[in-house]
């Protein structure tokens, strides 16, 4: 049942991708992204059926408009490619579980803020404030468990941690305003959220490697000669990834320093 579990997560995943990079060019321009239909900025045509497959379109029309042979970025299909292996994952890691849809609602979000905030240095409140709601509803649900036993202790732990988060990134904000935006701190309650489901390991680390990775970064732009000191790096990207570091590994490796002192 896994196998046929991450197939179906990952030609979702194709899917998804495909929204997400509509998600990606007009939530930023404050642009409905049900309305209208995908065409081609060059000619106006409108996509057809047929040519918005993911992935498979793109190699059948060889990167360009069916209409006006307009090139179409590869980034299209490679947002469309990653999104799938990234829900296919997903779904292998977290395998038949009532956390899965939370799981992969996640990978979805990331997916968008991430090449958002690369390319316009935002995280939109039309993608993090609705994910409120919609985030603990599914915690709600993994931790109520329908098939197995309910884990009302993992639904306190992730309110807690989702105030701590938004809390300190508030503070700090407020203490230094250079340093990141309240785009940042409104992410952080909701990864906050998903890290103290998970437990106080995974909050702890996950939160720390935001900073870590991120860190590292930026050092290796100022090495490389491609930042300055007061260079402006996005943060979300780092903080999502933090947060896909506690959720995988930051209950063993919690475990295991607390073991070894």
């Amino acid at each position: 049942m896994t196998a046929a579990l991450v197939g179906l997560a990952t030609v979702v995943g194709l899917a998804i991708g495909s929204f997400l990079n509509v998600v990606v060019w007009r939530v930023p321009r404050g642009e409905s992204v049900v309305h209208p239909p995908s065409a081609c900025p060059r000619c106006g045509h409108a996509i057809r059926g047929r040519d918005n497959v993911p992935v498979v379109s793109w190699l059948v029309l060889r990167g360009r408009c069916r209409d006006c042979g307009e090139p179409i970025a590869k980034r299209y299909p490679l947002v469309e490619l990653g999104t799938g292996v990234l829900f296919g994952l997903t779904a292998w890691w977290a395998g038949e579980s009532w956390l899965l849809p939370a799981l992969l609602y996640l990978a979805a979000i990331a997916v968008a803020l991430t090449l958002i905030d690369l390319d316009t240095r935002r995280l939109p409140n039309a993608i993090v404030l609705p994910s409120y709601p919609v985030v603990l509803a599914l915690l709600v649900l993994a931790s109520w468990n329908p098939t197995g036993d309910a884990d009302w202790s993992a639904l306190l732990r992730a309110a807690i941690g989702g105030a701590a988060m938004y809390a300190v990134y508030f503070a700090t904000v407020l203490v230094y305003p250079a340093g990141m935006g309240f785009g940042d701190v409104k992410l952080a309650g909701l990864l906050g959220l998903y890290l103290g489901w998970f437990g106080w390991g995974a909050l702890v680390l996950g939160w720390f490697a935001a900073f870590l990775f991120g860190g590292v970064y930026a050092v290796g732009l100022l090495v490389a000669r491609r930042a300055g000191r007061k260079s402006g790096v996005p943060f979300g990207p780092w903080m999502l990834l933090g947060a896909a570091f506690g959720i995988v590994l930051g209950e063993q490796l919690w475990s295991w320093y607390l073991g070894s002192l």
